[in-house]
C-alpha cells in the first residue's frame, strides 16, 4: 500500500489518487447497503434472524467472499472499457473515465435505494462503462461506437438478461417440489409472529442467506476491485500496471507464454491480417525482449511499466479481435492452447493486490450493515401479496446463491438483486400466492431503465469531466 505515497506524482495528483480511491469505496459501500438488503430480507421476514444479527452475518460474509472470490468478474468488468483507455497514460482521460464511472452508477445506486427499487449495481456499472466507452467514440477521431468491447457487451448483457429468468424459474420449480413432497406442511405456511423457524428450517435459511451474502461479495465485490485498479493503474502506473510484486517465477512463465503466442500468431495467420499481424508481433516482440532482460517485474525500469502494459494489452485485443474474425485459422485445440497462453501473458497485468480486496471487501461489508432496511420491505412485503413462508425464503436464496456462486467461477457479472427478487416472485407464482403487480411493474421498469440512464449519466460526465481535465 506504500506505493500509493509516490513521490514522482506531485501534490495534486496525490490527492486526485485519495478522492477518487474514497469515490470507489464510497460505491462498494452504497453496493453493501442496496443489494445485500437482498440477502437478508428473507431470514428477517421468517424470523430466523433478529435483523442486527442478520446483517452483520451478511456483511461478514461478504468481506469473505471478496477475498475468495478471484478477479475474473472484475477484468472482465474493465475488459468492456475501449483499450485506449485501458493503455493511456494521460492523468486527464483516465481520470475522466474513473470519476464517470463511479459518480453515475453511485447517482442511480442512491436514487433507486431512496425509492425502496431492488435495482442493480451490475446493471449500473455496466451501463455506465458503455455509456464512457460511447462517449469517447464521440470525441475527435473516432468513429461512433469504435472501441466499445461489443462482443464482451453482448456476453454480459445475456448474462444479466438470462439470470433473472433462470431465478425465477428455478425457484419456482424448487417450490413446487417441496410442495409435493414436504412432510411437515407448516414450512408452506405464514411464520408465526416473533417465532423463530424449527431448527432444522432455521439452520437453513440462516446457511442459504450466508450463500448469497458469500456469492455476493465474490461477485459484485469484485466490480469494486476492478474501479480501484483502473485508478490505481491510470493514476500510479509506475507502481500499479504491472504485478511488481511478481516473482522470478511468474516472470519467466509470463516470458515464454510472450514466446509462444508469438509463435502461433507468426505461423498460423492469413494474408487478410498480414499487416495487422506485423504490428502484434512487434508488440510482443518488444515485450519479450523487456521481460527476459528482467529477472522479476520489480526490475522492470519504472519508466517502462506502463509500456509493457500498453503492449501487452494492445496486442492481446489485437489478437483477440483476429481469432474471432478467423484470422488466424486455429484448430479448437489451438485455440484452446492459445487462450491458456495469453492467459499466462495477461498474469503481469491481469492482478489485484490483496490490499485492494481487504479494502473493498471491508467497504462492501460495512456498506451491508447500513442502509439495509428499505429494499428489505420491498422484497419481504411488496412482491408477493402474502407474507414470506420458511420454504419460499429457502428456495429463492438456495436458488440465488448456486447461480451468483456459479457465475463468479466463470467470470460473469450478474445481478444479485435481480436474481434474488425474480426468485421471491417465482416461489409466491409457484405456491399461488399471488404477485403485487405494482412493485413487480416498478421493479421491471428499474431493470428497464438502468441501463439506458447509467449509460447516459456516465457519457454526459465523462465528457464533461474530459473537457475540464484537458483529455
Amino acid at each position: 500500500m506504500e506505493a500509493l505515497f509516490d513521490p514522482s506524482l506531485g501534490a495534486t495528483n496525490q490527492i486526485l489518487v485519495f478522492v477518487c480511491l474514497a469515490i470507489a469505496l464510497g460505491f462498494e459501500f452504497v453496493n453493501g447497503f442496496h443489494d445485500t438488503a437482498n440477502a437478508v430480507a428473507t431470514v428477517i421476514y421468517t424470523n430466523a434472524l433478529r435483523a442486527p444479527v442478520a446483517v452483520v452475518l451478511s456483511g461478514i460474509c461478504n468481506f469473505i467472499g471478496v477475498f475468495v472470490g478471484g478477479i475474473a468478474v472484475a477484468i472482465g468488468i474493465i475488459q468492456l472499457l475501449p483499450v485506449e483507455l485501458l493503455v493511456s497514460k494521460g492523468v486527464g482521460a483516465g481520470l475522466a473515465m474513473v470519476l464517470a464511472l463511479l459518480l453515475s452508477a453511485i447517482t442511480w445506486n442512491l436514487g433507486t435505494w431512496y425509492f425502496g427499487l431492488p435495482a442493480s449495481s451490475s446493471h449500473t456499472l455496466i451501463g455506465a462503462i458503455l455509456g464512457v466507452g460511447i462517449a469517447n467514440s464521440l470525441t475527435p477521431g473516432h468513429t461512433f461506437g469504435d472501441g466499445v468491447r461489443w462482443s464482451k457487451a453482448g456476453e454480459i448483457g445475456l448474462s444479466l438478461l438470462v439470470s433473472p429468468l433462470m431465478g425465477f424459474t428455478l425457484a419456482a420449480l424448487l417450490m413446487l417440489l417441496i410442495k409435493r413432497f414436504a412432510r411437515d406442511k407448516a414450512i408452506l405456511a405464514r411464520p408465526p409472529k416473533d417465532t423463530p423457524p424449527p431448527r432444522g428450517i432455521r439452520a437453513l435459511l440462516i446457511a442459504t442467506c450466508c450463500g448469497v451474502s458469500f456469492a455476493h461479495g465474490s461477485n459484485d465485490g469484485q466490480k469494486g476491485v476492478g474501479l480501484v485498479m483502473l485508478i490505481l493503474i491510470g493514476l500510479v502506473p509506475a507502481s500499479f500496471a504491472v504485478n511488481v510484486t511478481a516473482g522470478p517465477e511468474q516472470m519467466t512463465l509470463a516470458a515464454e507464454a510472450t514466446r509462444n503466442v508469438t509463435t502461433i500468431v507468426r505461423e498460423h495467420h492469413d494474408a487478410r491480417s498480414a499487416g495487422k499481424v506485423t504490428e502484434v508481433l512487434a508488440e510482443l516482440g518488444r515485450v519479450s525482449r523487456i521481460l527476459e532482460s528482467s529477472r522479476t517485474t520489480a526490475d522492470i525500469p519504472r519508466d517502462d511499466r506502463f509500456r509493457v502494459r500498453q503492449q501487452i494489452l494492445l496486442a492481446d485485443r489485437a489478437i483477440e479481435d483476429m481469432v474471432r474474425k478467423g484470422d488466424l485459422g486455429l484448430t479448437s485445440d489451438e485455440q484452446k492452447q492459445l487462450t491458456r497462453q495469453r492467459k499466462q501473458m495477461k498474469s503481469l497485468t491481469d492482478y489485484a493486490p490483496n490490499w485492494v480486496l481487504f479494502v473493498i471487501a471491508l467497504a462492501l461489508g460495512i456498506g451491508t450493515m447500513v442502509g439495509w432496511k428499505r429494499i428489505v420491505v420491498t422484497v419481504g412485503e411488496k412482491i408477493g401479496k402474502s407474507h414470506l413462508t420458511y420454504a419460499q425464503g429457502a428456495s429463492a436464496e438456495l436458488v440465488a446463491a448456486t447461480m451468483i456462486g456459479f457465475s463468479s467461477i466463470i467470470g460473469l457479472p450478474v445481478s444479485t438483486t435481480h436474481v434474488l427478487s425474480s426468485g421471491v416472485a417465482g416461489t409466491m407464482v409457484a405456491q399461488r400466492s399471488g404477485l403485487q403487480r405494482s412493485t413487480v411493474r416498478n421493479i421491471g421498469l428499474a431493470w428497464v431503465m438502468t441501463l439506458p440512464a447509467s449509460m447516459t449519466l456516465s457519457a454526459i460526465f465523462f465528457l464533461i469531466f474530459r473537457a475540464l481535465f484537458g483529455a
